[in-house]
């Protein structure tokens, strides 16, 4: 399914795609919520997992 989002007093096309970009970079694992209302983004949501690796066990 395709949309055309339509700029309501509110960022145009290019800032929207630089904002999800910088949500984007650097990030390893999580999630990139964004959300629409009218057709109109009005969020854009980072959420990021810091993954820790388990201490090695020793087999004694």
């Amino acid at each position: 399914m395709s949309t055309t989002l339509r700029p309501i007093d509110g960022p145009d096309e290019a800032q929207l795609l630089r904002a999800i970009q910088t949500a984007l970079k650097g990030l390893g694992f999580g999630s990139v919520e964004i959300t629409v209302h009218n057709g109109q983004v009005v969020q854009i949501e980072r959420k990021e997992r810091i993954r820790l690796q388990a201490p090695a066990r020793s087999t004694s």
